[in-house]
């Protein structure tokens, strides 16, 4: 799997695929990444990539020309059809199921914005879509990309433990439930009383332990975020049982 950055600050890159548990993804060959730095593809000596937008307004914004040739000899590094991602505040919400069908592909070309934008015609013409983490403003693109990477990179085999990601939170439309490790008992602190790990954690009673898993991930998620219940519901992955647990709680 083959990503490409358009980046003015491809530097922003190099450290992440070199540490993390996401660093067997690259060791392993199972994903690659190209970084391109948008200058190159300038035209003048100034190496001038982007210019004041027409109409006025504040802010630069990325010019089209220097694109249009950044994204040509991407084009033909890669010799396919790679889906072009820009991330911009416009763009569809990164979920979950968005990272999985991308991760079953053969990558994409992450085109990192900066300024005010990039000029209207190269995202007509050449974007497949537009990602955005949420509702807030970055300086650029170069940190949605790694997000992007990192949770394509962790779902590829051999980077995570054999089954982690499916008890990730999203993996079935809920939030994750608490997580316990040793010791088994907490000394108190001042004016506090003892904590200890649930008892069925340690009963090693299999069933048991699965119900109380889907228990505390429903219960979490409709504290947290009743609108995934609501989707999960929908979507026919409910069943008696959980709406039974579901009723039982004080919300």
């Amino acid at each position: 799997m083959r990503f490409d950055a358009i980046t003015l600050f491809p530097e922003l890159f190099d450290a992440w695929p070199k540490h993390g548990v996401t660093r067997r993804a690259f060791d392993q060959g199972l994903i690659e990444l190209h970084r391109w730095q948008l200058r190159d593809f300038a035209a003048d000596a100034y190496r001038r990539v982007d210019d004041r937008p027409f109409g006025g307004g504040p802010g630069m914004v990325l010019l089209a020309e220097p694109l249009l040739r950044a994204l040509a000899a991407v084009r033909a590094a890669r010799g396919d059809a790679a889906p072009v991602l820009l991330f911009s505040p416009a763009g569809q919400r990164l979920d979950q199921a968005l990272v999985r069908e991308l991760a079953g592909g053969a990558g994409a070309v992450l085109l990192c914005g900066r300024y005010e934008g990039v000029d209207q015609r190269v995202i007509d013409r050449h974007v497949t879509l537009e990602v955005s983490l949420g509702d807030y403003v970055l300086s650029g693109g170069e940190l949605p990309a790694l997000v992007l990477l990192d949770a394509i990179a962790r779902l590829q085999p051999g980077v995570l433990t054999p089954g982690s990601a499916e008890h990730d939170s999203f993996a079935d439309g809920l939030l994750e439930g608490p997580q316990y490790s040793r010791p088994e008992r907490l000394e108190a602190e001042p004016g506090g009383a003892p904590a200890e790990v649930p008892a069925v954690l340690l009963s090693g009673h299999h069933a048991e332990l699965a119900r109380w898993r889907r228990e505390q991930a429903l219960a979490l998620t409709a504290r947290r975020r009743p609108d995934l219940i609501a989707a999960a519901r929908a979507a026919g992955r409910l069943d008696a049982a959980d709406e039974r647990w579901l009723r039982t709680l004080a919300l």
